[in-house]
């Protein structure tokens, strides 16, 4: 059997052997141990992670509207839940969605398919881990990132909704970083949809008995969470919030214009 040589993309590069460093550019970001000497660097980091956010920028600036799926890694092709990722990444694509995951396999790669079959555009967001995740087959335009705080302001950037599929530490992290930028306003009219009510159940529970009543979180910020096991249904949600956001867009556009043609 050919052996590997162990391997890592960084950013636009691929590193082989011993090339392949022992952490990543976000442990070495975030690691304030070691001499003084490797603190000073940080100022020079942040032209890196600038070039970061102009290369996400500049390669889906011309996106058309998209939506971003989220769900595990680990989900075995064939699966009902990745068969789910296929129909969901399909419909979005038939509505005139593009599909944004995080490039990788599992839920992500289904998605990817079910947009690329349904002759969408299909976007991956990579991240450099320790252990390598390569991109999957179906993304049509892959971006690899070194940061992940730059990868996640490309998820919320470019699109008009997230719907989450089942899904580990990753999926829930990128799911309550949404609702706090929908709960704080900091993105509006951006619907969050969760696919599986049989996975979810427990944890809007959770939301409901504990985080509602112990004061946490006001009840109107439940409603802020949409659960289905329809992937249509799931579709018409993000679609009509999007049409919705479309109208008042054109209403304050109008408004403007008024307000212009008044003090002429």
């Amino acid at each position: 059997m050919k052996k590997t040589r162990p391997e890592r993309r960084q950013g636009s590069a691929v590193v082989r052997g011993g090339l392949v460093p022992d952490s990543t550019y976000d442990q070495r970001l975030l690691d304030r141990r070691g001499p003084a000497d490797w603190l000073h660097m940080d100022p020079w980091r942040v032209l890196r992670i600038q070039a970061e956010f102009v290369e996400g920028f500049g390669q889906l600036a011309e996106l058309p509207q998209a939506v971003t799926v989220f769900g595990s890694a680990r989900t075995p092709a064939g699966t009902p839940e990745y068969e789910l990722g296929v129909e969901i990444g399909r419909l979005l694509a038939e509505e005139g969605y593009a599909v944004i995951t995080g490039g990788g396999p599992g839920c992500m790669e289904a998605a990817n398919k079910g947009a690329v079959e349904a002759g969408g555009i299909s976007v991956g967001l990579g991240i450099e881990l320790p252990f390598e995740q390569s991109m999957n087959e179906y993304v049509d335009l892959g971006i690899e990132f070194r940061y992940f705080f730059v990868r996640k302001t490309m998820f919320v950037k470019y699109a008009c909704g997230f719907v989450a599929l089942p899904g580990g530490f990753g999926t829930l992290d990128e799911l309550f970083e949404a609702l706090t930028l929908v709960q704080t306003r900091k993105v509006t009219s951006f619907p969050v949809v969760l696919l599986g009510t049989e996975f979810w159940g427990g944890l809007l529970d959770w939301i409901r008995t504990t985080l509602v009543s112990t004061g946490k979180i006001s009840p109107a910020d439940v409603d802020l969470i949409q659960v289905t096991d329809d992937p249509a249904e799931a579709v018409r949600i993000i679609a009509e919030a999007d049409a919705g956001r479309s109208e008042q867009l054109e209403k304050e556009q109008e408004a403007a214009e008024g307000t212009v043609a008044a003090a002429e």
